[in-house]
């Protein structure tokens, strides 16, 4: 996966795993509630049988008891492919607002 707020990019389903786990234990550990609204959806399949998507995306966070707040607005750009019958995500681009392409 990509993002631009990143230095570089996550690499491999067991780094991002990793990376998400740490994350949601400081969220846990900051009781902040952490969502995502997804809209916007362009779905285009491929000659190859896989699929590009584009997104537009907001990061939430809630302080428990507090008040909402949109963390980030985000374009999200996936290549998505079968294996063994199931999608995964071949490559994730992430590109916050106010920065590089849409």
């Amino acid at each position: 996966a990509e993002a631009s707020r990143l230095a570089e990019p996550l690499r491999g389903r067991e780094v991002i795993r990793a990376s998400s786990r740490a994350r949601q234990e400081r969220l846990d550990a900051d009781k902040i509630d952490f969502r995502h609204w997804l809209g916007m959806l362009d779905v285009r399949p491929q000659a190859d049988g896989s699929v590009r998507t584009r997104a537009y995306a907001l990061a939430m966070r809630t302080p428990r008891g507090g008040q909402l707040e949109i963390f980030a607005s985000v374009v999200c750009h996936d290549h998505l492919v079968r294996v063994n019958g199931a999608w995964q995500v071949r490559q994730r681009d992430l590109t916050h607002d106010g920065s590089a392409r849409d």
